[in-house]
């Protein structure tokens, strides 16, 4: 493709362990798969100019991503999760408030989106706690006038419910875990049916009122290892089988992968059945690294390859 027909909005970050540093942010790993595949999305954010900064850069580098919509704030931290370790081997992540993703500039968002010109919006929740990043997606959801993709993508303490409902309202198509349905089938259904089989009546009614209310095309729901289903508007339902994952690394950045390959699917107009199938055996795949994306970026090749012609 020789234009950014996908723009990605959101946090590109650095998780911090200590000793090692890994550059993620949900919507960054969406922009390098979408990368990693050929396409050139417009990722817009912002980071400061520290080293976890130059991290983030090198990233684009790598992936030869157009920094059109990338800014630099100086005085301003770049993204960071601190990570710990408990003595039983979890992990414990401190999202940190104030960083440069808060403080994404609406004027140059827009304008970068007005120059692209892109079909598919997507954006998420954390990169709206604070109100100058929020206007800003406000800004260039108008400039885009693009179907938007909300990867909905909760972390406790770091969204309220009115946020949630704003991004609703705003979105599309949905994208959601079980978790993240069950919250939305609290606040916003009379109905709460248990999501053990996505096919009973009552979870497609549950969410065929979601959908209506606030005015969704489509909504897609993953399940881990049990794969994905995606409801339409018209009340049909559509589902991908989970995947076996022989060597698990660890689940880190298993949602990006599935949205990816869902845009890159829509880019490229591929069958529904055919997007979903991809999209989930290639999120099992990225369970087979350590991080959310590949360190050599001849691991796109193979599925490039297998899904020619396309």
């Amino acid at each position: 493709m020789d234009r950014q027909a996908i723009a990605v909005f959101g946090e590109a970050l650095v998780d911090d362990f200590g000793s090692v540093q890994v550059v993620g942010g949900a919507p960054f790993n969406v922009a390098r798969h979408l990368a990693g595949f050929g396409l050139q999305p417009l990722m817009i954010t912002r980071i400061g100019n520290d080293a976890n900064g130059a991290l983030v850069r090198g990233e684009f580098e790598r992936y030869r991503m157009d920094g059109m919509g990338l800014q630099t704030g100086e005085g301003e931290a770049t993204g960071r999760v601190a990570v710990e370790m408990a003595a039983d081997g979890s992990h414990r992540f401190d999202i940190l408030p104030h960083q440069a993703y808060d403080a994404i500039d609406a004027q140059r968002a827009a304008q970068a989106v007005a120059q692209a010109q892109p079909d598919v919006l997507y954006f998420g929740t954390l990169v709206q706690r604070e109100e100058t990043s929020r206007a800003a997606l406000l800004a260039v959801q108008k400039a885009a006038g693009a179907l938007r993709y909300l990867d909905l993508n909760l972390r406790d303490g770091q969204y309220t419910e009115r946020t949630v409902f704003d991004s609703l309202s705003q979105a599309d198509i949905l994208k959601v875990n079980e978790d993240e349905l069950a919250q939305l089938f609290d606040w916003y259904s009379h109905m709460c049916p248990p999501l053990d089989d996505m096919a009973s009546l009552d979870v497609r009614m549950a969410c065929a009122q979601l959908m209506s209310n606030f005015t969704l095309q489509g909504m897609i729901v993953t399940l881990g290892a049990r794969g994905a289903v995606h409801f339409s508007v018209d009340g049909g339902m559509t589902a991908a089988d989970g995947v076996v994952v022989e060597q698990l690394a660890d689940t880190v950045g298993a949602g990006d992968a599935f949205s990816s390959i869902y845009l890159l699917g829509r880019a490229r107009g591929w069958p529904l059945d055919t997007t979903l199938q991809r999209a989930s055996a290639f999120a099992g795949a990225v369970c087979g690294l350590a991080g959310a994306v590949p360190s050599n970026l001849s691991f796109y090749a193979d599925w490039r390859r297998r899904w020619q012609p396309d």
